[in-house]
């Protein structure tokens, strides 16, 4: 497939301090890619360049067609509307309800209709699972709610690319799987998606590409690359995981006891002395000898 983000010996600085270099990736269309790496290893500041926050001043970057080291100011708001963009810490405004948050996104993009503006707001919002807390103001909603609103925020204009930053960073456990199971459903229906987080746990979860920060530099770690760990849903699945590993087990034993028994049970080998006495015990050997 096409590739939709490329960056070729890019350098990532944030104002005077180079935080990684000769930075080289490929990323297709409806890809699901994590970025992973220590607190300040430069996943930020790297989604920030792709967003154009910061200026790519050194090697080539191109993303949704816009090329990034030759990018006018006029031209920023543009390349922001193909990538819908998802903060930690949510950044709603406190003092408008659900729906004038989302309303406030689309008039400041163009959207001028009301009618056109309503439907969009209600298709998000049902897309995140949220269709009954427009009303809602963000201090009357859990993490795990205003960060559905934030994705919803993201989608408004149908980018074709997500990018969210630590975007389970203030929510519990199983809400955080829920919203990254919601991002892969949002990729499965043909988006780019890629998230920065230090949770490895949902990688394995939610399988994808990884791509790590580590001393400067950014590499594709394939170490995520194997069989995804089953952690069970329901009290039946954990039952199920019970007895597999119960019957796992019970092998295991027979395997070791079986062998255990076939070593008492073989027969011991003569020792070479006691073998030598055996043969001049042989009758052939005796005829011999009163021959």
């Amino acid at each position: 497939m096409e590739a939709i983000i490329k960056l070729e010996n890019a350098v990532i600085r944030q104002q005077q301090n180079t935080i990684l270099k000769e930075v080289s990736l490929e990323i297709a269309e409806g890809e699901f890619v994590y970025l992973v790496g220590r607190v300040g290893s430069g996943k930020t500041s790297l989604l920030k360049t792709l967003y154009a926050e910061l200026p790519l001043k050194y090697g080539n970057g191109e993303i949704a067609g816009y090329k990034l080291n030759k990018l006018k100011k006029s031209q920023v708001a543009y390349l922001r509307r193909k990538c819908g963009i998802v903060f930690q810490d949510f950044k709603l405004l406190t003092d408008r309800n659900v729906y004038a948050n989302l309303e406030f996104v689309l008039k400041a993009t163009g959207w001028k209709d009301r009618k056109a503006i309503r439907e969009r707001i209600n298709e998000v919002l049902e897309k995140v699972g949220l269709p009954d807390k427009r009303d809602k103001f963000p201090h009357q909603l859990s993490g795990g709610e205003q960060q559905r609103v934030v994705l919803a925020r993201a989608l408004l204009n149908a980018p074709p690319i997500i990018l969210a930053d630590e975007p389970t960073g203030n929510i519990d456990p199983e809400t955080a799987y829920q919203l990254v199971e919601l991002l892969k459903d949002i990729c499965d229906s043909g988006k780019t998606v890629i998230i920065a987080t230090h949770q490895y746990d949902l990688i394995h979860r939610f399988p994808g590409r990884v791509f790590r920060c580590e001393n400067g530099t950014l590499h594709e770690d394939f170490s995520f690359a194997l069989p995804p760990v089953i952690i069970p849903e329901t009290e039946a699945e954990t039952e199920i995981l019970t007895e597999i590993e119960e019957t796992e087990t019970e092998m295991e034993i027979k395997v070791e006891v079986s062998i255990d028994a076939e070593v008492i049970n073989e027969p011991e080998k003569t020792p070479e002395k006691d073998k030598k006495k055996d043969d001049d015990n042989d009758s052939d050997i005796v005829g011999f000898e009163l021959i």
